[in-house]
């Protein structure tokens, strides 16, 4: 090589690899599509697939010689608008929400009559950076889709952040590049499009993948987990749980209270009323417990008309819990499925203080305390009797309370007292 040419750096051609990059998208829109043919209940594949047909379409259009095709640049660019309302839409309805078509086309819409205005001639910086605003919001709403359902995965959070910041950095690359590096960017912008089309379209691939793998994991999960005629814990879901609550507390030395409930006179209810009216008040009384406990308590059907509850405190805040509900499926438990039943719960209170943890002990002194409850008139809460050595436990808890509250004190009476000297420091 000559030394006074320099270095010379390989130049991709770009209609080849516009060509590649659509035939890429394209198949990644078959095997979408393939993945819906085999998931139909998915029907967001059919969406995502869809959206990568139309983006291979548009740039071909866009990159075709004009005597093959002669579609206006405008008009293969909208189409690229509308792939990007359809992956938004297809987030929408992965996550069970309506569809929005107005929204869907409006980019596309506004992109055909902002490139009618002067300023934004075929090519100019005024067009990419209209271009780059629409792919914007576009960005927007997708992070918005996903952002909502956040707390429901691992997955859901990270797509969170990585969706938007990928696609904000593919499609505002031309940008940049035309702002700072203006001569390349107008030799090469159709293999920077390129470029970015290929790099984009696998990765929304990629995450899409693991968007549906992840909700396969948490329908299996589910289904696992979860009682299917209540939606609560199912009995070994329900143990787990309790299980590594009673630990966590045994080890900070803090009590723990298992709440045991039985629907009074269940049995009359399905033979008065039919097994549908049973299943219903089983539903109502989940209902209730659902909005009466908090989001510390565990609480789940360990079977039939047996429900259970584990608290993470003492007899006397796990008791509020309990007549709380207690008053509430009284109620609610007047009229179920228009019949007057007037259903009721007995529940059964034990609470444990132990440091090493056992679980089953637990629950039989609140089967026994529940039985009582029954025993003794049914529709009420009956308390077993504290475990052995629980009253040097419930001092040492006690003991360890006021010692932190009496720190909170301190911290507030000195936040109060650096308040009421700061303006005179201050003067």
């Amino acid at each position: 090589m000559d030394n006074a040419a320099g270095i010379r750096l390989l130049s991709l051609d770009g209609p080849t690899l516009s060509f590649a990059a659509a035939c890429l998208a394209a198949l990644l829109g078959l095997f979408l599509i393939s993945a819906w043919l085999q998931q139909r209940n998915i029907r967001a594949l059919a969406w995502w697939g869809a959206a990568y047909m139309i983006g291979a379409a548009s740039i071909v259009f866009w990159s075709a010689p004009s005597p093959l095709i002669s579609l206006s640049p405008e008009f293969s660019e909208a189409l690229m608008f509308i792939a990007c309302g359809m992956i938004w839409n297809g987030v929408r309805l992965f996550h069970g929400r309506r569809l929005w078509p107005t929204p869907m086309f409006a980019g596309a819409i506004v992109w055909l009559i902002g490139c009618q205005m002067p300023g934004v001639p075929e090519g100019s910086a005024g067009r990419i950076a209209f271009g780059a605003i629409l792919v914007s919001i576009y960005t927007f709403f997708i992070a918005s889709e996903l952002w909502r359902e956040r707390r429901k995965s691992l997955f859901s959070r990270s797509a969170a952040i990585v969706v938007p910041s990928v696609h904000a950095a593919i499609f505002l690359l031309p940008l940049a590049m035309r702002a700072l590096l203006p001569d390349v960017f107008t030799t090469e912008w159709q293999t920077v499009l390129a470029l970015e089309t290929v790099i984009y379209a696998v990765g929304t691939a990629f995450i899409v993948l693991l968007m549906v793998k992840d909700r396969d994991v948490h329908v299996y999960r589910q289904a696992a987990t979860t009682d299917h005629l209540t939606g609560l814990f199912n009995r070994r879901a329900f143990l787990e749980s309790a299980n590594q609550m009673f630990a966590r507390q045994g080890a900070r030395g803090e009590p723990v209270t298992l709440l045991m409930f039985d629907l009074d006179k269940f049995k009359s209810i399905n033979d008065r009323f039919g097994h549908g009216v049973g299943d219903s008040a089983l539903k109502v009384f989940a209902h209730v417990a659902s909005s009466s406990v908090r989001s510390t308590d565990v609480f789940g059907r360990l079977g039939g008309e047996e429900f259970a509850a584990i608290i993470p405190e003492e007899t006397d805040g796990a008791i509020q819990v309990a007549e709380r509900l207690r008053l509430a499926f009284q109620e609610a438990g007047i009229v179920i499925d228009g019949h007057e039943i007037g259903a009721t719960v007995s529940i059964g209170v034990a609470t444990s203080y132990a440091a090493v943890p056992d679980l089953d002990a637990l629950l039989l002194r609140a089967d026994e305390a529940l039985y009582a409850a029954k025993n003794g008139g049914r529709n009420r809460f009956h308390i077993a009797p504290d475990e052995p050595g629980c009253e040097q436990a419930r001092q040492a808890a006690a003991a360890r309370n006021a010692l932190a509250n009496s720190g909170i004190i301190k911290r507030r009476l000195a936040a109060r007292r650096a308040r009421k000297l700061g303006p005179a420091v201050a003067g």
